[in-house]
This record gives C-alpha cells, structure tokens and sequence, in this order.
C-alpha cells in the first residue's frame, strides 16, 4: 500500500495556507497567491500551464517529486471549485480547465452527490459522501500500489492529519506574511502524532520542509 503524501503545499511565514476573503476572484483570498511565487517560474508549473521553459534546480525539484508515483488524489471541495452546497447544475468543471495537471483519478470530498466527471489527460474527479476515510479507502483502491497525493486545501489537511492519516508532508515557506487567513498547524501537535523532520532544505525562494510519520 503507497503513502498518503502532501506534496509542494505552500505556507507564509506565520503559517497560513490561505489568506483571508477567498472568493472566486481570488480562490486563496487576499495575497494568498504570493505563497505560490516559488512554483509559478519552475519548468515542472510551467509545463503544467502549456507554457515553455521555466527554471530547474531545488524549487523545481521539490514541484517535480510531487507528481512521481502517484496514482490517485483527494481534494477537499473548495480544492474542485467555490461552489457550495447542493451543486445548482454541472458547468463547473474545476479550476483548470477541459485538461487539468492531476492525469489520474480525483475523489472530491462533498456532502452532495454528483456523477463522476471524466476530463481530458486521464483525470476522472468522483465526488465522495462517506468522509475522509471512505475518500482514502478508495484513492487507495485507484492507486493500487502507488501514492496519493492529499491535495488540501487547509482544511481537509488539517483533517487527515489529527486523523492520524498523512504520511509525508512536503511544505514549502514561502517568505511571506498573511497575518490572518487559514491556519495549516495551529493547535496540531506533529511530534505527538509521529512525526520527524526529514529533509530541510533553503532556497532564496522558499524554505522546503518534509516531516515524516514514523510507522
């Protein structure tokens, strides 16, 4: 059975995974898009956006390993889009468009049901109503021997993980600060529940950060 892996998950300084006032204009609230500053020029994101080029080394290293061995992800709802509640029609398709990054199964955690989607590239998002465990349970059964990735957002992470569910975490600090948004650690105790540091690792962009679980 493979891990379940965050993966390239950014953080500010003072620990927020989200700024404050998200909305469909800005799905990570105010600033929350300079978290990312360190993915946007690497040759792994740029890809992903059709774009050519972009920069290799340690920041692009860290984008690439997040997409090495992984056969299924779990994203929380607001991860699909900013629709809430019973879904009114079906023309949301995600973020990314007709082709998203994923290439493999996606389960969506919801409360309301939906059919599975099937996108262009292999992505399949299934919308998942029995909980994070059931979400795992059958990414597990999708990825056979292979990981899967926990794609967040803050909320969904912060669930699996005081579930005693995460394997590896890859956080990368980026040197900004939010002041309020959404938490990613506040109250959650990672040595209590396992963890050891295992790679730390500066760039002049972010600070990359992998805590293990020990088994």
């Amino acid at each position: 059975m493979g891990k379940l892996r965050v993966q390239s998950f950014s953080i500010s300084l003072d620990g927020y995974g989200a700024g404050p006032g998200q909305s469909l204009d800005r799905p990570l609230g105010a600033g929350g898009m300079a978290l990312h500053d360190w993915a946007f020029t690497t040759r792994t994101f740029r890809q992903m956006f059709g774009d050519p080029g972009g920069a290799t080394g340690v920041d692009d290293d860290f984008a690439a390993r997040g997409f090495r061995n992984i056969g299924a992800w779990i994203l929380g709802r607001n991860m699909f889009g900013p629709v809430r509640g019973p879904w009114p029609d079906l023309t949301w398709k995600g973020w990314w468009g007709d082709n998203p990054p994923y290439h493999v199964p996606v389960f969506v955690l919801t409360h309301h049901p939906r059919e599975p989607l099937t996108m262009q590239g292999g992505t399949v998002f299934h919308f998942v109503t029995d909980g994070i465990r059931g979400a795992l349970e059958r990414a597990r059964a999708a990825a056979g021997p292979l990981d899967v990735r926990l794609g967040g957002g803050v909320a969904t992470i912060r669930e699996y993980l005081l579930a005693g569910l995460v394997d590896e975490m890859h956080l990368a600090i980026s040197p900004v600060l939010l002041g309020s948004g959404e938490h990613l650690l506040a109250g959650i105790d990672l040595p209590r529940l396992g963890f050891i540091r295992s790679e730390h690792v500066p760039t002049p962009n972010a600070t990359h950060i992998v805590v293990t679980r020990r088994r």
